[in-house]
């Protein structure tokens, strides 16, 4: 009990904190029936992974995180949702019980995997340096390094927002391109 109020116990309890949040996020986000609880968990999932980035002393990167993902890809999701057909007239059809099975087999094997990755692997500490998160370090870093995730995650960001244009293009008519008043 006395490790819990160390410095590093509690930097323990915050991660465990946030990482839970991302999963329950990302659990909402998947299992969820409804569109709307489904854009909700993957906003919570969103802000647990900026938490993750804050707590890796990178709080521009978490800042942008909450802006881009959160705010924008978010606000995208939910304005596509609002102009979508509210009665859709073919249900998509429910996994049957092999697929879910081999899904869950999938899924099983991947944990197990990572597990026993992150068992196995020699983990370093922490560096004497300290990164400090400016923001001309990371456009260096985002400029050389890390220079193909950048590009990979505007391609994302892109596919989200034509995505959602193409969802609310439709309208609440059933007719393609012609917008109900």
């Amino acid at each position: 009990m006395n490790q819990l109020l160390t410095a590093q116990g509690l930097g323990g309890v915050v991660f465990l904190t946030v990482s839970t949040a991302v999963v329950i996020g990302a659990l909402i986000a998947v299992n969820s029936k409804r569109l709307i609880r489904a854009v909700t968990g993957l906003c919570l999932c969103l802000i647990g992974v900026a938490g993750l980035y804050y707590f890796l002393n990178s709080p521009f990167l978490a800042l942008m995180e909450i802006l881009i993902y959160v705010g924008a890809v978010g606000v995208s999701i939910a304005f596509a949702i609002m102009l979508a057909d509210p009665h859709p007239e073919k249900k998509g059809n429910r996994a049957t019980g092999l697929g879910s099975l081999f899904g869950f087999i999938c899924g099983a094997l991947l944990t197990w995997g990572l597990i026993k990755t992150g068992l196995s692997t020699h983990w370093q500490g922490a560096a004497a340096k300290i990164n400090s998160g400016s923001m001309l370090e990371l456009g260096k870093s985002l400029l050389t390094t890390y220079g193909m995730v950048f590009e990979l995650i505007s391609v994302v960001l892109l596919i989200a927002i034509i995505g959602s244009l193409a969802l609310g293009k439709k309208g609440r008519s059933n007719h393609p391109g012609k917008i109900s008043r």
